[in-house]
């Protein structure tokens, strides 16, 4: 009888407590699973600090394998030396982008007395690769008394499809925005087109003779374009006729540059300090040192000194 009992009494201690050990195990589980996640996003946060989780984890892969991987590539990132760091490319080395470089060429018609003017009558800005992207003929903003066609290459049918000058300027800088500009003789071209690039993007290949020390061709102060084509890249430009082509003078001083390239954009590498130029003016300054007396005519000096003092005395 109380074996009976005592075996009933069993049987029903054993569902609740198989049930209570299941939710031990359970519970057992979730923490480990909370704590290996507690793991995981701790390394995930530190390898983001570190930068070296930037990409999502794969499909099917656990955290603690992403976690090892990334562990893993680690050193090889942080290494100093010049292993870590990456090796710049041919065109990094060499200079500026080919997109973002330009070569322009301006032809010139003379205005005013005697057509003594130079004006801007044509305009062609070339790719680094020599592709044409823009040519157009532009209308002087005074008559035209001298065609120069000799030179220039412009004649009187040529003005006919021309577009005024402060359209073609807007077009023209637009163009040249934010690029490294190459051409010869870049002055006269800016004086026509009444703007200045700024320095440190502007490639004059009048300097090309210096940067190869070409003792023939640095005997001479400015050398020209049509001698530089010929004696350093054998070609010969500016024949015949019928006058110049701003198109090929730009793809010829385009050529010029990518002959002397690299030693170029090594020399403006080294330099770093900023052209005085391209800084902008400090207008409070400038105001601050003008209000000095000694920039002000001795006579307005002395009255405002004299009316100051006199402001002074009656304020006393």
């Amino acid at each position: 009888m109380v074996a009976r009992e005592a075996s009933e009494s069993a049987q029903c201690l054993c569902p609740s407590l198989a049930s209570l050990n299941a939710k031990d195990v359970l519970r057992r589980k979730h923490k480990r699973k909370s704590r290996q996640h507690q793991r995981f996003m701790a390394r995930k946060a530190l390898l983001q600090e570190y930068g070296l989780r930037n990409t999502p984890p794969e499909p099917g892969s656990s955290p603690g394998t992403e976690a090892a991987s990334s562990v893993r590539q680690r050193p090889r990132a942080e290494s100093g030396g010049a292993q870590g760091s990456r090796k710049p490319t041919p065109r990094e080395s060499a200079g500026p982008l080919p997109s973002k470089c330009v070569a322009i060429d301006c032809e010139m018609v003379g205005t005013g007395p005697r057509g003594r003017v130079s004006e801007l009558a044509r305009c062609s800005v070339v790719s680094y690769h020599g592709e044409v992207l823009y040519d157009k003929y532009i209308q002087p903003e005074m008559p035209i008394v001298d065609y120069r066609t000799r030179w220039s290459g412009i004649t009187r049918q040529h003005m006919r499809k021309a577009i005024p000058f402060q359209v073609a300027q807007k077009e023209i800088l637009k163009l040249l925005k934010g690029k490294v500009l190459v051409g010869h003789a870049l002055h006269n071209d800016f004086q026509a087109l009444k703007y200045i690039h700024p320095r440190g993007q502007t490639r004059d290949t009048t300097y090309v003779p210096s940067l190869l020390s070409q003792p023939s061709l640095h005997a001479r102060t400015r050398v020209s374009l049509k001698d530089l084509a010929l004696q350093l890249l054998h070609k010969k430009i500016q024949v015949g006729q019928h006058g110049h082509s701003s198109v090929e003078d730009a793809v010829t001083a385009m050529e010029l540059y990518r002959l002397v390239e690299v030693q170029w954009e090594q020399q403006e590498a080294s330099s770093l300090q900023p052209h005085p130029e391209d800084r902008e003016p400090d207008s409070s300054t400038d105001m601050e040192q003008y209000m000095e007396d000694q920039y002000w005519p001795e006579d307005l000096a002395q009255g405002t000194s004299r009316g100051t003092g006199e402001a002074l005395g009656r304020t006393e």
